[in-house]
């Protein structure tokens, strides 16, 4: 396991999952992505375990990916595969996923929540969805779910221009539960597992089944799609400017 994810169980039935770069916001490199694809894995094949609990070390959730690693990555002709995977990953996970949300929740730190089933932010946490901005697109089936939850209009002002919003106009968008007392985002998840891991888990798992099953096919094509546009985005020279001028900073 990536050091920079750090797995542990915290009650009985509940695993927590934190990202773990607080020195960098915990940008999401390539280790980063493996570590959190092979925690989901082993939380889904555990059968003591029966809720996950995401969050972010050091008051921040995720500043989203690293563009350092990105930048490194459209070089190399990598693409950005390994990001991909944990969409997948997150959105085919069996077991309840509940984001407990503090600081910054950025690109993909703000893309996970629709694949999240609870999540819990922090009044002063602030999302933003920068892949216009950054000459990228959308990513992880949010072209799709946002619309569905949000509404095409809110959709579009939050994917096309790219401007941060607070932790209201999330729930507004519903893409939280609830928006909590800052500092307390983790504990009202960890509330909420613990119910979710005392009840029958056969019952909650079919559950989700039964609340993803009308949209999981399309969710896994899109995906599919925004990726091979996002690769060839990735090496655009749009996003090579926008990487070059973010990394001068």
């Amino acid at each position: 396991m990536s050091e920079s994810v750090v797995t542990e169980t915290v009650a009985a039935g509940v695993v927590q999952i934190t990202m773990n770069r607080p020195d960098r916001k915990n940008a999401l490199d390539r280790a980063s992505y493996a570590g959190l694809i092979a925690a989901l894995a082993a939380a889904d094949a555990d059968e003591t375990i029966r809720a996950i609990v995401l969050t972010g070390a050091g008051g921040c959730f995720t500043s989203g990916n690293d563009i350092r690693d990105f930048a490194a990555a459209a070089a190399s002709g990598d693409g950005a595969r390994i990001a991909i995977d944990f969409l997948t990953a997150i959105s085919s996970t069996a077991k309840p996923i509940l984001a407990a949300v503090e600081g910054f929740a950025v690109g993909i730190g703000t893309t996970m929540l629709l694949h999240c089933d609870l999540a819990f932010a922090g009044a002063g946490a602030t999302f933003r969805m920068p892949f216009v901005t950054l000459g990228l697109c959308p990513e992880g089936g949010s072209s799709y779910l946002l619309p569905l939850i949000a509404g095409q209009k809110v959709a579009a002002e939050l994917l096309m221009l790219g401007e941060a919003f607070d932790a209201p106009a999330a729930l507004d968008a519903g893409l939280l539960n609830r928006v909590v007392p800052e500092g307390t985002a983790l504990e009202h998840a960890l509330a909420r597992a613990k119910t979710l891991a005392a009840l029958p888990p056969q019952s909650v798992a079919l559950t989700k089944m039964l609340l993803k099953k009308g949209t999981r096919t399309a969710t896994a094509e899109t995906i599919a799609e925004e990726a091979r546009h996002f690769g060839e985005r990735l090496r655009s020279p749009e996003a090579m400017a926008a990487f070059a001028a973010f990394l001068k900073k």
